[in-house]
C-alpha cells in the first residue's frame, strides 16, 4: 500500500510518483487480468539518478495506483534499464507451462570487462503471478551487439501479419528492428532513422503501433515515438519526437520528408513516454504515459525525499489536418472520477489593463477556456497567480502561437534552463481557441483545440499561490466559455 506523506512539499496529488527516492522512465506497461502495470526507472537509495532497477505499481483505473516491490534488481549482468512487457498469451516462450504470463524484456547495462566503455544488452524476466514476482531467464542476455554502443530500451509487440515477435530499440541516433517466434532468439529485421527527424541528442525509447485515422473511413497509420536525450548544444533538453509512415512486419517508411520533426509534446517536461501493451480489444484505446521531467534538470529539481512524476495517462489517436496526418492526445477518461465542484462563466469582454481575477483558486484544477478572437493580440490565463508569481499560458495572435512562460513561476534558480518560455504554432478553429488545462500541486499540462497541440510543464510555486487570472495585452478578446473544476487527492 501507499506510504506517501501527502503533504511533502510539491507532492503531486493527482499524477503518479514514487513513494521515496528517485523515478525517471516509465518502463513495461502491461495491462493483464484487470490490472495496468506500471515499472519504471528507479534508484531506491537516492534521489538522483543511480544504479537501475524497476519500481512497480498496479491500478485498477489509471487514477489510484497501489505501490508494489521492486520488480527488477541490477545483478551480474548490470543495473535494470529501460524496456516493456508483454502478455506472452500462448506461451511462446515455454515459460508458462501451456498457460500465458507476464514476460519483461529490458536492457541490462553494465561496462565491457577491463574497459570504460559502456555494454548495453538485451535480456528476459518473467513472472507467473500477474507481476508480483519475476524469474530472470538463465539464458540472458538474449540479445546483443558488440559494435554498438547506445544500444537499448526494447519495445516489443505481436505483429499479427507476421505473426511473430517484432522488437523495436534504440540504437545511438536510429532504431533497429528485430524478429523472434519465441521473445528468446532474435533476428536482425531493419533500421530507420538515421537521416530522419531530430537528433538533438541519442535516441532513447522507441514505441511502434498502430492506430486509425479518424474520419477516414478503413484507413490507418503506424506510429513511432522516439524520445531523444539532453544535448548541451540545445536548450530544450530532453524530449520526444514522433513519426507516420507505414510499417510492413520488417521495415518502417516514413510519410514525410526526413527534415520533418513533429514534436509529440511542446512543453519542457514529457520525457521517455511509452504506450501500455495488451489493451483489450473491446477498451481499444492506445494509451500512453511519460516521464514529467527533463534530462537538463531532473537531479536538482526542489524536492525533498523523492523526486519525478509521471505525466497523465493519456489517450492517442490521429486525426487528418492541413499538414497531414497528426498525432492527437487526450486526458483518459477516467480523470472524471476525481472531478469535484465545478463553477461556469460564459460570455463575457476581456480588456486591457482590467484583468480578471476569478473568484475560483486552488492547486489542483481542471480549466476549460474557449477564447472568442477579435482584436486582441496576446491573452491567456494566469495560475498559480500571487501578488509576485505566476505561471503565464497565453496565445500570440499574430504569430498563431500557444506559449508558456514559466520564468516568475514559483521557485526557478535551481537551474539556468528551468525559467523559460516556450509553445508551439496553433491555428484557431472557427476563430476560436480551446484550452484545458490540468493544474496540479508542482505541474501544468494544456491540451489545446482537443489536443491538437499539448504542452506539459513543471512549476515548483509557492503553496499560497493559488489565483488564476485572465488577461488581455491590449485589445479586446471574448471568453466565450470557462469551467473551472476542483480535482481531488488520489490519496
Amino acid at each position: 500500500m501507499n506510504k506517501i506523506d501527502v503533504k511533502e512539499k510539491f507532492r503531486p496529488q493527482y499524477h503518479f510518483s514514487p513513494e521515496s527516492n528517485w523515478m525517471n522512465d516509465p518502463n513495461g506497461m502491461v495491462y493483464y487480468a484487470g490490472e495496468y502495470h506500471l515499472f519504471y526507472q528507479h534508484h531506491p537509495y537516492g534521489t538522483t539518478w543511480g544504479p537501475m532497477h524497476w519500481g512497480h505499481a498496479v491500478s485498477k483505473d489509471l487514477i489510484q495506483w497501489d505501490h508494489l516491490p521492486i520488480a527488477l534488481e541490477p545483478d551480474g549482468h548490470g543495473d535494470i534499464f529501460s524496456g516493456s512487457v508483454v502478455v506472452d498469451w500462448n506461451d511462446s516462450t515455454g515459460f508458462f507451462q501451456g498457460a500465458s504470463g507476464l514476460v519483461a524484456i529490458f536492457t541490462h547495462a553494465d561496462q565491457y570487462p577491463d574497459s570504460d566503455r559502456s555494454r548495453q544488452r538485451q535480456s528476459l524476466a518473467y513472472s507467473k503471478d500477474h507481476g508480483r514476482t519475476w524469474t530472470k531467464y538463465e539464458g540472458n542476455p538474449v540479445l546483443t551487439e558488440e559494435s554498438i554502443t547506445d544500444f537499448r530500451d526494447p519495445k516489443v509487440f505481436w505483429h499479427e501479419d507476421k505473426n511473430k515477435w517484432m522488437m523495436v530499440l534504440a540504437a545511438g541516433n536510429h532504431v533497429r528492428f528485430y524478429s523472434s517466434d519465441n521473445l528468446i532468439s532474435w533476428e536482425f529485421a531493419s533500421e530507420f532513422g538515421a537521416q530522419a527527424g531530430s537528433h538533438a541528442g541519442v535516441w532513447e525509447c522507441p514505441d511502434i503501433f498502430k492506430l486509425p485515422v479518424a474520419g477516414k473511413k478503413d484507413s490507418s497509420k503506424w506510429v513511432m515515438i522516439v524520445s531523444i536525450g539532453n544535448d548541451t548544444a540545445f536548450a530544450e533538453g530532453s524530449r520526444t519526437q514522433y513519426f507516420i509512415g507505414e510499417f510492413d512486419g520488417i521495415s518502417f517508411t516514413n510519410d514525410n520528408p526526413d527534415d520533418t520533426v513533429l514534436w509529440l509534446d511542446h512543453g519542457r517536461d514529457n520525457y521517455a513516454g511509452v504506450t501500455w501493451s495488451d489493451i483489450p480489444h473491446e477498451d481499444g484505446r492506445r494509451l500512453f504515459i511519460g516521464w514529467m521531467s527533463n534530462w537538463k534538470y531532473a537531479n536538482e529539481t526542489p524536492t525533498v525525499g523523492w523526486r519525478s512524476a509521471m505525466t497523465l495517462p493519456r489517450e492517442l489517436s490521429l486525426k487528418e489536418t492541413s499538414d497531414g496526418v497528426r498525432l492527437i492526445q487526450a486526458p483518459v477518461v477516467e480523470i472524471e472520477k476525481i472531478r469535484g465542484e465545478k463553477r461556469s462563466w460564459d460570455q463575457f469582454i476581456l480588456e486591457p489593463e482590467k484583468n480578471v481575477s476569478v473568484d475560483v483558486s486552488g492547486n489542483l484544477l481542471e480549466i476549460i477556456a474557449e477564447f472568442e478572437l477579435q482584436s486582441a493580440t496576446e491573452f491567456g490565463i494566469k495560475i498559480r497567480n500571487s501578488d509576485s508569481k505566476e505561471t503565464i499560458i497565453g496565445y500570440d495572435t499574430i504569430n498563431e502561437f500557444l506559449f508558456v512562460n514559466r520564468i516568475n513561476s514559483g521557485i526557478t534558480e535551481f537551474n539556468e534552463y528551468f525559467p523559460c518560455m516556450h509553445g508551439a504554432q496553433l491555428k484557431s478553429e472557427n476563430n476560436r481557441i480551446k484550452l484545458q488545462i490540468f493544474v496540479d500541486s508542482s505541474s501544468v499540462e494544456i491540451f489545446a483545440n482537443n489536443g491538437q497541440v499539448v504542452i506539459t510543464d513543471l512549476i515548483f510555486p509557492d503553496p499560497k499561490s493559488t489565483g488564476i487570472e485572465l488577461y488581455t495585452t491590449n485589445k479586446k478578446v471574448k471568453l466565450a466559455s470557462l469551467a473551472i473544476v476542483q480535482l481531488a487527492s488520489i490519496f
